[in-house]
């Protein structure tokens, strides 16, 4: 059985932690931020977990 190739499209959007959680960046940061209020560019940097029926979908492509 050879071995899976990671897809490189994912690990560029995925980072996948030790405890198996996957984080995801928000849409909506990479520009006309200044129109944007505050609060919601802040928020948009911190980023989001990927729900667990999204990783049930994506468990197929490899993303480490």
């Amino acid at each position: 059985m050879p071995k899976i190739k990671t897809h490189k499209g994912m690990s560029k959007v995925f980072k996948v932690h030790k405890s198996g959680l996957v984080e995801i960046g928000k849409p909506g940061g990479r520009h006309n931020t200044g129109k944007k209020n505050r609060d919601a560019n802040r928020k948009n940097r911190k980023g989001s977990v990927l729900s667990k029926s999204d990783k049930k979908r994506l468990e197929t492509v490899k993303y480490n």
